[in-house]
């Protein structure tokens, strides 16, 4: 890649010929994609039938909110345990464990249209998501040291897919054929209960790779590192997840119904392409300012759009929302495993998880009441201009500071395999001993 720095070209082209040559390589990281996905199949199933669950079960804004903030609410509360499960027994067995309680919880809400089933298995749902999302940046760790960015890129290239695919099929593929909101929720619990099969055939625990990875667990809450990542991802969450959450209401609101799939779809569709750009340009470029504020501008205007022209051109500005919100996570995922050592990246991303999601629902859920005081739909929107400039804050400043803990890391490597390499010769030119005489 031209223009790119050496550790970027030296961790490349590694990573390249290592993904090439080496079979399960390849299978790891289709397993990563596959479990990234399962991360929001279920998650994003909620919003399209959302108006169907508001006016069947007789919710309120607030209660809509409250549905759709749970899970992520969840993925800050349980992110924590997630740590120290990973700690205690690995990030694989800590990534089947979620991944079972996501599709059971899943399907367990289809059980019966009711507010007493609905919630709580919601949240067990959501517990299992935020027990997976710390075993990503530490499975990338542990099974791609040299190639951090890329692995990042695709395994969040998984989870956008899913996100894509659930909000964009649920009406008009699912739940023509399955009838129900439902049933609907079981359909989608089906193909992370298959990850799960797969991973637990086709991998094994290494508990030497365990060991080396496992940490303290419980996040440092003194590290200003920390809640400055957790804050940088709770801007992507804010726009992300208040989309999802407000949209489909809006144009309810705004008389426009019509406009709810294929505002989702460009919603979520939009995210694909941001997976790529982390994974291939140069971190170097993504640490400039400019592109920070490129990214915070683009979230603006999209605002703009959203407020100031409802109906077709809302479908626009819903695709750079998520333009912009999977930028901003998909850099937030891969600074972990950048910044922390091998037996701190769990812990790193558990807390930044903890600070992202909490904030999230709280921000998200008071929108939503400020909704429903004023009766101005616009006002449900309002977090997004803090999201932006959170953008602009924060994120040129942890991209600067993982590069430059990458490139300690690469002189550290480099020094390690000179180090070998001299005894290597070392070894070589030792006089040969006579033998000993019998």
């Amino acid at each position: 890649m031209v223009g790119t720095p050496v550790i970027w070209k030296s961790r490349g082209s590694r990573s390249g010929g290592f993904f090439r040559k080496n079979g399960s390589a390849v299978w790891r990281l289709i397993l990563l994609w596959l479990a990234g996905a399962d991360l929001r199949l279920t998650l994003l199933a909620v919003p399209p039938v959302l108006p169907l669950i508001h006016r069947e079960l007789g919710l309120d804004e607030k209660g809509v909110a409250a549905l759709s903030g749970l899970p992520v609410l969840l993925l800050g509360l349980a992110a924590v345990p997630g740590s120290i499960l990973i700690a205690k027994f690995g990030a694989r067995r800590a990534l089947l464990t979620g991944l079972w309680l996501i599709a059971t919880a899943s399907a367990l809400r289809g059980m019966a249209p009711s507010i007493s089933i609905l919630f709580p298995m919601t949240l067990l749902m959501g517990a299992g998501i935020a027990i997976c999302q710390p075993t990503m940046p530490a499975l990338v760790r542990q099974w791609f040291p040299h190639a951090v960015p890329r692995a990042t890129g695709f395994w969040s290239n998984g989870l956008l897919v899913g996100e894509l695919l659930a909000a964009s099929l649920t009406l008009p593929l699912v739940l023509p054929l399955v009838g129900t909101w439902e049933a609907g929720f079981v359909v989608w619990s089906i193909p992370v209960g298959i990850t799960a099969l797969l991973v637990a055939a086709t991998t094994a625990h290494d508990v030497d790779d365990a060991s080396m990875f496992r940490g303290a667990g419980m996040p440092d809450w003194r590290s200003g590192r920390m809640w400055q990542l957790g804050v940088l991802q709770a801007a992507a969450s804010l726009v992300y997840f208040g989309g999802n959450t407000f949209i489909p209401d809006y144009l309810h609101a705004t008389d426009h119904p019509e406009l709810v799939g294929a505002a989702l779809m460009a919603l979520n569709g939009g995210q694909v392409p941001a997976s790529a750009v982390i994974g291939f340009v140069p971190l170097r470029l993504l640490a400039r300012p400019v592109t920070s504020l490129g990214v915070a501008a683009l979230v603006l205007v999209a605002l703009a759009v959203v407020v100031a022209l409802p109906g077709v051109p809302l479908v626009i500005a819903a695709g750079m929302f998520g333009f912009g919100a999977a930028y901003i996570l998909v850099l937030s995922f891969a600074l972990p495993p950048l910044l922390a050592r091998p037996s701190d990246v769990a812990r790193l991303s558990a807390g930044a998880f903890t600070i992202s999601y909490s904030s999230t629902f709280v921000i998200t859920l008071l929108a939503g009441a400020t909704w429903d005081a004023t009766h101005v739909a616009a006002s449900a929107f309002l977090p997004v201009l803090a999201a932006s400039a959170i953008v602009v804050a924060l994120g040129p400043r942890l991209v600067t500071a993982a590069m430059a803990s990458a490139a300690r890391q690469h002189l550290s490597d480099h020094d390690t395999a000179d180090e070998d390499h001299r005894q290597r010769e070392a070894v070589q030119h030792e006089p040969a001993t006579a033998a000993d005489p019998e």
